[in-house]
């Protein structure tokens, strides 16, 4: 007799009976995803009822719409205040351009410094006033010139050569650099956080428009989900770099007031050095999020502020050239600027404030 003539046969049975049970379990959790859904786009029709907006797809929304520029500017000249942007079946993107809606919002959410609100942003607030001090700001303005100088210069040698010039790149290389220069006093290689902080911005937006990435756990998964998480890694650990570098210089130079007379505080002193009134500091988890506020904000966003503005004086060339003469008229021939021309440009200082 064989071996195998020994083998009991299979329960075909069995098996049958597990796949159906999967197989039922499958579609019970499926339909039951499905009504999670449908609840929950009826929950935010209801929410947006009166935000209008362009017609959408039930499954893709306005996924397939442009998010160019000029798409942008159509969408705000037909809806002033806000509007919605469906992404995909139950997600929506709530944009919000007006002053008065941006002050409802942004009082009610978020965290840091910026958008914190309430008693913690009080003791935060106070904690941290020190460091917006004029006599505090005022050595900053040099460092902030010798950045732009260096991009300036950047400039004038790639239009020398006829080199074609994209001018976001260098300005948020410049804010980078001043926002580590002025506020941490950091003046070392930042390809590595640089370069993490673009890859965020990428793969941010590409998930927005991408219906599979929505989920959290399918996104992890996947190559652009690895990306993104070791991007987040590399922006935090510079992040604490440059705390636990400062850290040790702190206790390596002594009390505060013995480091103010070596050399001029930054925020980061101030924020590593701060006191609640019970006499408590921030803890570690505020104070990593007070810097990659500061870290991220100082440069990210006044790079697009900065290049907004450009943008918007190329197409008023009348205001470029009353801007253009007032600096001139101040700075005449190769001057830098200091803090003191700061009060002398209103038209400049009004331009400014417009586009943003």
């Amino acid at each position: 007799m064989s071996v195998s003539g020994l083998r009991p046969p299979r329960p075909l049975g069995s098996v049958s009976g597990l796949l159906e049970v999967t197989s039922l379990l499958g579609l019970d959790l499926l339909l039951l995803k499905a009504a999670q859904l449908y609840l929950r786009r009826q929950w935010l029709l209801k929410a947006f009822q009166e935000f209008p907006c362009p017609p959408s797809h039930w499954l893709y929304g306005h996924s397939r719409e442009g998010q160019e520029l000029p798409e942008l500017l159509k969408r705000v000249e037909k809806f002033p205040r806000a509007s919605l942007c469906w992404l995909w079946g139950s997600k929506v993107l709530f944009t919000v351009y007006d002053p008065d809606y941006m002050k409802v919002i942004l009082g009610r959410s978020g965290y840091g410094l910026l958008l914190l609100n309430g008693q913690t942003w009080f003791q935060h607030r106070r904690m941290l006033t020190p460091a917006f001090h004029y006599n505090i700001l005022k050595p900053y303005v040099g460092l902030m010139a010798e950045s732009v100088r260096v991009m300036l210069d950047k400039w004038e040698e790639l239009l020398s050569q006829g080199s074609h010039l994209e001018i976001f790149g260098h300005i948020f290389l410049m804010t980078l650099d001043t926002i580590m220069k002025c506020t941490f006093s950091h003046q070392g290689n930042l390809q590595s956080y640089t370069q993490a902080v673009e890859d965020r911005k990428s793969l941010a937006f590409f998930r927005l428009r991408n219906v599979f990435y929505q989920n959290d756990i399918i996104y992890r998964l996947t190559p652009d989900g690895h990306w993104n998480h070791r991007a987040c890694q590399l922006a935090h650990q510079h992040t604490c770099f440059v705390i636990n570098l400062r850290k040790a210089h702190l206790q390596k130079e002594g009390e505060l007031e013995k480091v103010r007379k070596k050399r001029r505080l930054d925020f980061l002193d101030i924020l590593l050095t701060a006191r609640m009134e019970n006499g408590s500091s921030l803890s570690d988890e505020d104070l990593h999020a007070e810097v990659d506020k500061f870290m991220f904000d100082g440069h990210d966003t006044i790079a697009s502020g900065i290049s907004w503005i450009l943008y918007a004086l190329v197409t008023h060339p009348e205001h470029q050239q009353r801007f253009r003469e007032e600096i001139q008229s101040l700075l005449g021939d190769g001057a830098s600027i200091s803090w003191d021309h700061l009060d002398q440009m209103p038209d400049t200082t009004m331009c400014i404030k417009e586009a943003l």
